[in-house]
């Protein structure tokens, strides 16, 4: 990476950005925050609230063995998209990229509240995803057409709150609607109130669309000096958008097959990441000679720019690591409820929301952003080597302490990514910079469950292949030993059922082999049956006892991981050279890197 020098950024002549700001104003320019803040608050929450509900789905439209596949198929048209549209609105502007993403995005919910089978969910849920990649992409980038650096900081710490709000409120309000409809008490039926999940974008997607119509101005962003019709049509990339979506797609499958299923040597799932290599690759050979790349090779001659879109990657690997195996560690090492492990982490995402905000503050008042950067990766880095150190002994409020710690790091940097990446980018390359932030940290995502996800699944089955003894499975059918070596024993009673019942019948079954047939057989059965389910629980027991001790060591180890992301993150920082923004410009100040 090479350096971005201060002395090279020269004074412009206000840039179309800032000609836009002067243009909105009073009620036109609250107007499109709001409609901005909604678009990204509703694809932020859609995913957090369709969680909640999805148990009443499923049991509903029935289809288990698909359920991965409503949240599969809305990533992967998400995820796919930003980077292409991102690099289109820098060519056409961001106006009808943004109104059209709505509409597919509100279609989409429409069509998947109606659905009546679970092919149906999946397939209208990947049309959201079209339309929530499309919102992704240009929400942050729309704010940095209409304010000037400083401002734009203060907006995108809002903005960056948006991500730790829909984790603290989206679980909560999902399944209030799932169980109680649009209002409490009203005539919606129980198999219908779970379509309000998707029905309820509809009023707030629709007043955001009204007000994107009306108030945004429809030529933000577009180059002065660029084709329009045809002529800019035929420069539009179309080899690089289908080779990256082809890509994008292989790395995602096989991400997450390998981490949902464990195993990363299937024909399946090798053959996946192969091909996204091979195709990644030929995506950057293509761009190297497009006239209009999707993804300007220049961009990473950058410093700043490959260090803004490393930390994103970084970030969401790590975050996903912590949000998604604190919950277990609550639940099955510590004893809470869902609904207490929910309240639990309550504290850390108040705290990324809180800290999102202060540090687009604070760049905005120091306009410097290295050192925000550093203090956030170092107290992350605390936060989670404390994670590390948790036991089956450490107290809840411990336990939530460490969390704030970690979360009081981490969500600094869904603010600071979004401004340190505008800040070092000329005006023409604003969309596919900032859609590069978002991308990258979608990536990062699904990468942290798969490591993190095989590690931990990994460190428990050998772990429980040391404790639990042999005399213990041999006391139960195939079906208890499967039961006995999930986590979900220490969460769900009906694992529990299953361990003991078939550890009585196992008892029953050596009885009644054992006692020899007479007038006192059935009695002598009876009375080791009445033994046998003493025997069962002192058995469950230990198995409980023993899982509770390898999830421990299994969380240890998947913890241990994260932390090495967040050291990798803290280093990252090292190359957030400041750019000061009283002198960064969104115009034409820095030279458009070229590939």
């Amino acid at each position: 990476m090479s350096s971005v020098h201060t002395e090279d950024i020269k004074s412009v002549q206000p840039s179309e950005a800032q000609s836009h700001e002067r243009r909105l104003r009073g009620m036109a320019l609250t107007s499109v925050m709001i409609a901005l803040l909604l678009t990204l608050l509703l694809e932020a929450l859609d995913q957090t609230i369709v969680g909640t509900a999805m148990p009443k789905i499923i049991g509903e439209l029935q289809g288990f063995d698909r359920y991965t596949w409503v949240v599969t198929a809305y990533l992967l048209t998400s995820t796919t998209l930003v980077p292409i549209i991102g690099k289109l609105s820098d060519q056409f502007g961001r106006k009808w990229f943004l109104v059209v993403g709505v509409v597919i995005f509100l279609l989409g919910s429409v069509l998947a509240g109606a659905s009546l089978t679970m092919n149906q969910l999946i397939a209208f849920r990947a049309l959201q995803g079209l339309g929530a990649g499309v919102g992704l992409a240009l929400v942050n980038t729309v704010i940095a057409d209409i304010f000037p650096p400083v401002e734009r900081a203060k907006w995108q710490s809002a903005f960056g709150a948006v991500y730790g709000f829909s984790n603290l409120v989206g679980p909560t309000f999902g399944g209030w609607l799932t169980d109680h409809g649009p209002l409490v008490g009203t005539l919606v039926t129980d198999s219908t109130r779970w379509r309000w999940v998707f029905y309820i974008n509809l009023p707030v997607g629709l007043i955001a669309l009204i007000a994107l119509l009306v108030f945004l101005p429809p030529n933000v962003s577009v180059r002065s000096n660029s084709e329009t019709g045809w002529a800019a049509v035929r420069r539009i990339d179309f080899l690089g958008a289908i080779l990256a979506s082809a890509a994008t797609i292989c790395l995602l499958l096989g991400l997450t097959w390998g981490g949902e299923q464990g195993d990363w040597g299937s024909p399946l799932v090798i053959t996946m990441l192969a091909g996204a290599v091979v195709l990644f690759t030929l995506f950057l050979v293509t761009e190297r000679f497009a006239i209009e790349p999707i993804l300007p090779l220049g961009l990473f001659r950058n410093q700043v720019f490959s260090a803004g879109i490393t930390l994103s990657l970084l970030q969401m690997m790590l975050l996903l690591g912590v949000s998604l195996y604190m919950p277990l560690y609550m639940q099955g090492v510590l004893g809470l409820s869902a609904t207490g492990a929910g309240a639990a982490m309550t504290p850390m995402s108040v705290m990324m929301v809180v800290s999102a905000m202060v540090a687009g503050m604070l760049i905005a008042r120091l306009q410097r952003y290295q050192v925000i950067a550093i203090v956030s990766a170092l107290i992350m880095c605390v936060g989670i080597f404390l994670l590390t150190r948790i036991t089956a002994s450490t107290s809840l409020l411990e336990t939530i302490f460490y969390m704030v710690i970690a979360g009081l790091g981490t969500g600094t940097f869904f603010s600071l990514l979004n401004i340190v990446v505008q800040n070092t980018l000329p005006r023409t390359q604003l969309g596919i910079g900032t859609a590069a932030v978002r991308y990258l940290g979608q990536l990062g995502a699904t990468l942290g469950v798969a490591i993190v996800g095989t590690v931990v699944n990994s460190s428990l089955s050998s772990d429980l292949a040391n404790r639990i003894p042999a005399t213990t499975v041999q006391q139960l059918t195939p079906a208890g030993v499967k039961a006995a070596t999930n986590t979900q024993i220490l969460i769900n009673p009906q694992y529990h059922d299953t361990v003991v019942q078939t550890a009585k019948d196992m008892a029953a079954k050596n009885a009644a082999a054992q006692v020899p047939a007479g007038p006192q057989h059935d009695q002598i059965v009876a009375s080791a049956m009445m033994q046998a389910a003493h025997y069962a629980q002192q058995l469950m027991d230990q198995v409980v006892a023993t899982l509770k001790l390898s999830l421990m060591v299994a969380l240890q180890h998947g913890f241990l991981v994260v932390l090495v992301f967040a050291v990798f993150a803290l280093i990252t920082t090292l190359f957030l050279k400041d750019v000061p923004m009283a002198q960064a410009s969104t115009g034409d100040a820095q030279e458009e890197s070229k590939a």
